[in-house]
């Protein structure tokens, strides 16, 4: 590769700037509908081929700017200069890397060190999402396996990448890996150490992000279960009685209009609520294993408000009145009162009518261990 005058830079920066203007005022109004798809393929093709300036830059700011001149290292500066986090420039850092040019002591070039996925990304064939699932490959290959046969699995799987979608290169590179790696080294003792969730905090919404990894154990726990469980029309919430036992009819299945993650989210619901109610996980703190709940009588007569976990997460006040129906409901009484005092009703209004003067409540505590589904007591 020749190198490039400043004024050549400078010139060619200016005229893709005036170009993506014009694109930009475009109306495409008068496009057929395989016109369009044509132009999305085709602003999908120069997006991707951008990349591979951006990586020449990126190793030239590595190679040769200093921390003094970048104001810091050099994440922290492409973060702050390109309004990115850090973690996004970190990954494209290492991207820039694996499929960069790249210079040798003596300054000759050299070629990427993912050559061919490198040569695909140049040509527009393959995205963000190919390059993650072969440098990931790439980087679980152990170093048994010699550097003529990583290249060709690299180049095999850059191939693949220009004809199919980025998941479905990810189950050919697992297959390949199997191949390539058989026996394997991923010991019971790396897998339980890596081996996590993590629950995140509330969102304004209530709402909690789960990430982690999990075993194969697990992983096989999950797929049973969801394979019952989160079947489309099965253990529909919506439904007056969701079917757990047996399959879904046509009618029930064409009323689910739940997504997949959603079915899974419900089943998880459902079989922690049946371990629940089994009564087998025994007790903690001297009481049985239950989710205590904490709210106040005038935001539970407004149906809204504040309701908390003994650890502290925010619940729905209408989810706590569903939850009450089958709870053990204990109300602790304001001053002159007498402690905890059991509710034995099922229902909320009745036990609180009938059990308390309604000036006197300081606060209602819900001990929920629900009824399994199935009506067993």
């Amino acid at each position: 590769m020749a190198a490039s005058t400043r004024e050549e830079i400078v010139e060619v920066f200016t005229t893709l700037d005036a170009v993506v203007d014009r694109l930009c005022d475009l109306s495409f109004d008068v496009f057929t509908t395989p016109e369009f798809l044509r132009g999305m393929e085709r602003l999908e093709k120069v997006t991707r081929r951008l990349r591979t300036p951006q990586h020449t830059l990126i190793n030239h700011l590595k190679a040769r700017a200093t921390d003094e001149e970048l104001g810091g290292k050099l994440p922290a500066a492409l973060a702050e200069r390109l309004r990115i986090t850090k973690a996004d420039a970190h990954r494209r850092i290492a991207e820039a890397d694996d499929l960069g040019q790249r210079r040798a002591l003596t300054g000759e070039p050299l070629p990427p060190q993912l050559a061919a996925t490198a040569a695909a990304q140049r040509q527009g064939r393959i995205g963000d999402g190919h390059i993650k699932v072969i440098r990931d490959f790439i980087a679980h290959l152990p170093a048994t396996v010699d550097v003529g046969t990583r290249e060709a699995a690299e180049k095999d799987l850059a191939g693949k990448a220009c004809d199919f979608r980025p998941d479905q290169v990810a189950t050919y590179a697992r297959e390949l890996m199997a191949l390539l790696h058989p026996d394997g080294d991923y010991t019971d003792e790396e897998r339980a150490r890596k081996r996590g969730l993590t629950l995140g905090p509330q969102q304004y919404d209530g709402m909690s992000r789960i990430s982690g990894l999990i075993t194969p154990e697990l992983r096989a726990f999950l797929e049973a279960l969801w394979a019952k469980l989160a079947a489309p029309g099965a253990n529909n919430p919506a439904d007056d009685k969701p079917v757990l036992d047996g399959a879904p009819d046509d009618d029930t299945v064409r009323r689910d209009t739940r997504s997949q993650p959603q079915r899974h989210h419900d089943a998880m619901i459902t079989a922690i609520r049946e371990l629940f109610a089994s009564g087998e996980l025994g007790t903690h703190n001297g009481l049985p294993v239950s989710i205590i709940v904490t709210t106040t009588l005038k935001d539970l007569e407004a149906g809204a408000g504040r309701a908390r976990t003994a650890g502290g997460t925010r619940i729905p006040l209408p989810t706590l009145i569903n939850w009450a129906a089958t709870s053990h409901q204990l109300v602790e009484l304001g001053s002159g009162g007498a402690g905890l005092q059991p509710c034995f009703s099922r229902r909320w209004q009745a036990s609180l009518a009938s059990h308390l003067s309604p000036e006197w409540v300081d606060s209602v505590v819900t001990c929920v261990r629900p009824a399994p589904l199935r009506g067993v007591a």
